[in-house]
């Protein structure tokens, strides 16, 4: 069939876009602004594409349009499907009935984690021999793409709770038929799209209850609504996480890592499953987060049969995600970190694991208030914390402030002042190119400067590494 994708360029577009041409089907699509890689990417792939919505695109009539959920009503090209009656669908709707209704689903969701447990368990199953299908929310290194397209009846997708479509604002993991289901954990986000904690929760709720009986749930047992959600599920429970008791009073996690040590070359840890010792596991990987997201792959995989030496092998060649505590280069002793943290919990846990990864470094945070979520008031207090973490920290403004007033928006120049009374010296600039200044002349040899924005920030990292001294 003829696909046109509308909204191409996005991650998630771009990525089915490669799976459906991967499954013999004529693709075509268009999007506004496109640029490299995106562009690069889909040339590559013989994607034929253009940059600039209207009818036109349109022609010769496609059988199944395809619109991402960045696009709404009021785009011209929408507007001709409209008019036309042509046939038109989701993203995630083409994907659960192209590629996964036929195969066996492992479907990771959760607040935080979601790119590199659904990274790590792909490679996982792939050292073990079972050539596993995959769509990842970013570039897997050890892949050195976002999807694949394979034999195997395995699928591993990661599942997101943002919405689907204009005309479909449910969640997009709704559509992902799990058989294995991971829930990393849960903690209120994207509140865009849901009013509150209840509707957020809700989400999770209905993936939960879409696993069947004769399938598996692994849930994160550190988080208390995960908890929550698993004593409701009509599948099987693999619970994992740390320590010898369940935080509410009851059994330990089936899955536990013990006796944890972490360094500049990652983590070793011992597994423990049901209360026997599976083997003491290495990965490049630092960060207790990271340690908890390896479990959980790791109890996915066990779930679909994958053998224990496979699953070893991936860890200790699990080679991470882009933008997930991705090293962008060093200059003058400085190091340059891109991540992609936005949240309160993931700024702070972040963090952390670069403490674990560079062990004597001065900690410098540069963070940039992007997502909807990391510029409301209420995470203020959420950021005071994680951001006290570091030695030193930088705030750009906020990405749209026109949106909020100052009951609603973060307020970047008062988290500053906070931080710095607090003990964190901490200051707000309102452009890139300040920004680079400031922290360029306040750097040293052996310096971590950890640079966490959801976008693009200006083509910040490159411009830092550029105004370094090269020695």
């Amino acid at each position: 069939m003829h696909y046109h994708l509308i909204g191409i360029a996005g991650t998630a577009m771009g990525s089915l876009a490669g799976l459906l041409k991967a499954a013999g089907h004529r693709v075509t699509g268009s999007d506004h602004g496109v640029y490299p890689p995106m562009s690069t990417l889909l040339d590559d792939m013989g994607i034929p594409w253009v940059d600039g919505f209207s009818a036109d695109n349109l022609t010769p009539r496609p059988d199944r349009v395809v619109v991402g959920n960045a696009i709404s009503r009021g785009n011209p090209e929408l507007e001709a499907v409209l008019d036309r009656g042509l046939y038109y669908t989701s993203a995630a709707y083409t994907l659960k009935n192209e590629f996964l209704r036929s195969r066996r689903v492992l479907a990771v969701a959760g607040t935080h984690g979601k790119t590199t447990t659904t990274s790590i368990l792909a490679w996982l199953l792939e050292c073990a021999g079972l050539d596993p299908s995959f769509l990842v929310g970013g570039v897997a290194e050890n892949f050195g793409t976002s999807f694949r397209l394979t034999d195997s009846d395995l699928f591993v997708i990661e599942a997101d709770e943002y919405d689907t479509a204009y005309f479909d604002k449910g969640p997009k993991m709704w559509h992902y038929l799990p058989r294995v289901a991971v829930v990393t954990n849960v903690e209120f986000d994207h509140a865009d799209i849901y009013r509150d904690d209840v509707a957020y929760r809700f989400a999770f709720e209905r993936f939960v209850n879409l696993v069947p009986r004769s399938g598996r749930l692994v849930v994160g047992w550190d988080t208390p609504v995960a908890r929550e959600l698993a004593a409701a599920s009509p599948a099987p429970v693999s619970s994992v996480g740390f320590g010898d008791d369940d935080p509410d009073g009851g059994p330990a996690p089936a899955w536990r890592a013990v006796d944890l040590e972490g360094g500049p070359d990652g983590t070793r840890f011992t597994v423990v499953h049901d209360g026997r010792e599976r083997g003491r596991v290495t990965m490049p990987l630092s960060g207790a987060f990271n340690v908890r997201n390896a479990l959980a792959a790791l109890a996915a995989a066990d779930a679909v049969g994958a053998s224990w030496e496979g699953m070893v092998e991936g860890l200790a060649t699990f080679r991470t995600v882009r933008r997930r505590m991705e090293v962008r280069g060093e200059a003058g002793g400085v190091t340059v970190i891109d991540d992609f943290a936005h949240h309160p919990t993931a700024v702070g846990v972040t963090l952390d694991a670069v403490r674990d990864r560079f062990p004597g470094g001065r900690v410098v945070a540069v963070f940039e208030p992007r997502s909807y979520t990391a510029q409301l008031r209420r995470f203020q207090e959420g950021y005071r914390d994680a951001l006290g973490r570091a030695d030193r920290v930088w705030l750009a403004g906020l990405f749209r402030p026109e949106r909020y007033d100052e009951t609603t928006g973060l307020n970047p120049e008062e988290l500053a002042a906070d931080l710095t009374a607090d003990g964190t010296p901490a200051a707000h600039l309102a452009t890139v190119e300040a920004l680079v200044e400031a922290v360029v002349a306040s750097s040293s040899a052996g310096d971590v400067v950890v640079i966490m924005s959801n976008g693009g920030f200006g083509g910040i990292h490159e411009r830092m590494l550029a105004a370094l001294p090269s020695s």
